[in-house]
């Protein structure tokens, strides 16, 4: 009697249905599975044979075929370790076909039966609900992220007796109960007003995080960029739910969901290491997984020694950064993930670092300084809003008392910013002012007589493109909407203007 079992697969970011089919044939006892399985799903044999022994079950002594359907997607991991078992079970007579009627099973075994942890069972879940699937059965450790999807019945599951257990009606298991109220953040920032001096810095991250803008900043060693990154998050506007769970997908996908956090409620913040590979930025591989600026979707992808990344691994990055997606194709199809991030880089002005610096001399020469700073293209350089200096900070600010605003004050006037941006945009797929389309900055960005003469000013002095042309309109936006008005002013403008880069290559 042949056996059907529901898993899922994840392709990409989505769930896909697999249908799990366990019947006998001719030949020598032994498990073949077939459906375009990895390794990992082939060694699947051992560990079911072994754990259905040890759950107090006879496998059976006849040649099992085991299919995984449809065959064209690839089966990759451990998560068909529980329907293979259950499939096995069922097709032995322990159980009856109709005993796991409308559900999902997902789950790595153990040889002593245990279920484990797989990756993905966020989608998973989702793809059930999508299905008509009223249950899933999963591990123990996945209940609360399978919980996340609504008007779905989430069983965790134990050994793999205990779920025997329950589908022979002798011991039920509970159904999960969601609480995601007490969860601590992957991440904590930096208060604002820990931070001495620096006030225009703080100025231009604060105009950064009400408008989504990208940020360049150019110091000495130990001026503070970093601290002054690693507070930006604290001043983001909070995530919705439905940015949270789109957050969370991504790293249940990558597997990087921390053990006891189900949802992701703070925005996250990556700070690749600048030896780090294009396919790991970008994300890629064989199978393709998302990499670091998707798992900086609705967060900070921060980039510490700017320069120091290769040149293909920045440039492979523009493209993201204006579609807020990265599609990765290869020969056996393509497949997109959301990259919606916000980029802050900090880098020296030169090798040495001093280029510039108020007290200590640089030692590198013009042309050193001058390679160093094009290591970064000018294409790059376009897609950043705001280019700011930050200076070594005075003995009298560092040693003073005085603290500034907090983060949380900060914050609330970010906020309000971004209110204003989610009613004018209300009716579209736009979030914030930097990721306004051409039709929308001709719409909400039209300038005065006063600002259109700024602005014609600037373009001839500073030989601005297209690009930066309307990315200075976005930046004065966001800076009106900070300030409460409706219209951009000049001094709007000028502002956005003071943001331009100053390097040597400007």
């Amino acid at each position: 009697m042949l056996s059907r079992v529901y898993s899922c697969a994840v392709v990409g970011l989505e769930g896909v249905i697999v249908e799990v089919e366990v019947d006998y044939t001719n030949g020598l006892p032994g498990v073949t599975i077939v459906g375009l399985p990895d390794a990992a799903v082939q060694e699947s044999r051992e560990r079911v044979q072994t754990a259905v022994k040890n759950a107090g079950l006879h496998f059976p002594r006849h040649r099992i075929v085991v299919n995984l359907s449809p065959a064209a997607i690839r089966k990759e991991g451990p998560a068909y370790d529980l329907p293979i078992a259950l499939g096995v079970i069922i097709l032995a007579g322990f159980l009856p076909q109709d005993s796991i009627e409308g559900a999902m099973f997902v789950g790595e075994l153990s040889l002593d039966g245990v279920v484990r942890h797989t990756r993905g069972v966020l989608p998973m879940a989702a793809a059930a609900r999508a299905n008509g699937f009223k249950k899933i059965f999963v591990a123990e450790s996945d209940a609360g992220e399978a919980a996340l999807i609504p008007d779905l019945e989430v069983y965790p599951v134990k050994t793999l007796a205990h779920l025997y257990d329950h589908l022979a009606g002798r011991q039920l298991i509970d159904i999960y109960q969601a609480s995601t109220d007490s969860l601590e953040p992957l991440f904590v920032p930096t208060d604002f007003s820990e931070i001495k001096g620096q006030d225009h810095v703080k100025r231009a991250l604060e105009v950064a995080a009400a408008g989504g803008h990208n940020v360049l900043m150019v110091g000495s060693p130990g001026a503070g960029k970093t601290l002054l990154a690693r507070a930006l998050p604290g001043i983001l506007p909070e995530m919705s739910i439905e940015e949270s769970l789109d957050v969370t997908r991504i790293f249940s996908v990558a597997d990087q969901l921390p053990a006891g956090t189900p949802l992701i409620k703070h925005r996250p913040f990556r700070s690749p290491h600048h030896t780090i590979s294009h396919a790991g930025l970008v994300g890629g591989g064989n199978i393709p997984k998302p990499g670091e600026i998707s798992l900086a979707h609705r967060g900070v992808l921060f980039l510490d020694e700017f320069p120091e990344f290769g040149s293909r691994v920045l440039e492979v990055m523009r493209q993201p950064m204006e579609d807020k997606v990265v599609t990765i194709s290869r020969a056996k199809g393509s497949l997109t993930f959301s990259a919606n991030f916000q980029l802050i880089a900090a880098m020296n002005p030169c090798p040495c670092g001093y280029y510039g610096d108020s007290q200590k001399p640089c030692t590198c020469a013009p042309a050193v300084v001058t390679k160093y700073q094009k290591r970064i293209s000018g294409p790059m350089l376009d897609r950043i809003d705001i280019h700011i200096e930050v200076p070594r900070v005075d003995y009298e600010k560092l040693s003073g008392n005085k603290l500034g605003e907090t983060s949380e004050t900060i914050r609330q006037r970010v906020q309000n910013a971004r209110d204003i941006q989610i009613k004018r945009f209300a009716n579209s797929d736009i979030v914030c002012n930097s990721d306004m389309r051409v039709g929308e900055i001709r719409q909400y960005c039209n300038l005065q007589a006063e600002g259109q003469s700024l602005m014609r000013a600037a373009m001839s002095q500073m030989n601005l493109s297209a690009r930066a042309y309307h990315r200075i309109l976005k930046l004065a936006r966001t800076i009106a909407d900070l300030a409460g008005s409706k219209e951009i002013q000049s001094p709007h403008l000028a502002e956005a203007l003071q943001y331009r880069p100053k390097l040597m290559l400007s």
